[in-house]
């Protein structure tokens, strides 16, 4: 499904909302990572468990990044000039944020903790949330009642697999997949973060104020 609008004014341009999808990841990220800096696990970091999460977290994370990659593929640059609805788009609206949110949880396991990675999956879908409410908007002004026909049939975020439909690139960006990659590369920098501050806590540089299951 396709609804070409032309010749309507912008009042925005659909690259400050990437812009600001960016800064929201970033920020978020780095709040989460910086308020954990004085917590660990309670599982030590030699247990089946600790290392399970961290196994488990680890898999998050690729998933998010081949997801976002995935989604990228589909919308091509074409978000504020039609209806995307083929691929991830046809099973929910914003699956780039989805695939975030899950490469998010996946930074919080890294921790080691079930509850950091709950935690981080959360915040991330709640900052978001806002996002989209604004996003919605204006692709709501840009393209009228085919995006609202989208909107009452496809959900805003939980997926629906039943709606799979697997529809047409119709373009490919390289330059678009790159930065789609390169930020993702956010989230795997987490890994060596944590491993950091794990070290530091253990030679005494930074106190563990607060414990997490």
């Amino acid at each position: 499904m396709a609804g070409k609008v032309l010749g309507r004014k912008r009042p925005f341009s659909m690259s400050s909302y990437q812009a600001m999808r960016r800064l929201v990841l970033a920020v978020l990220i780095f709040v989460l990572l910086a308020a954990l800096l004085f917590g660990q696990s309670l599982f030590p970091p030699e247990s089946v468990v600790h290392e399970t999460i961290e196994a488990v977290g680890l898999l998050l994370i690729f998933l998010g990044i081949i997801g976002r990659l995935w989604a990228t593929l589909y919308i091509g640059g074409r978000k504020s000039l039609e209806v995307v609805s083929g691929g991830p788009y046809s099973i929910t609206r914003n699956p780039l944020y989805v695939f975030s949110t899950v490469a998010a949880a996946g930074v919080g396991a890294q921790m080691g903790s079930i509850l950091a990675m709950i935690g981080f999956g959360l915040s991330c879908a709640l900052a978001f949330h806002i996002v989209i409410l604004r996003e919605e908007e204006y692709l709501r002004e840009m393209l009228g009642s085919p995006y609202e026909a989208y909107m009452v049939r496809v959900p805003r975020f939980i997926p629906d697999l039943s709606l799979y439909d697997e529809g047409d690139t119709d373009s490919f960006r390289p330059k678009l997949l790159l930065n789609t990659l390169l930020d993702g590369l956010v989230f795997l920098a987490a890994m060596p973060f944590f491993e950091s501050i794990d070290a530091l806590q253990l030679s005494g540089y930074l106190p563990v104020l607060f414990r997490l299951p």
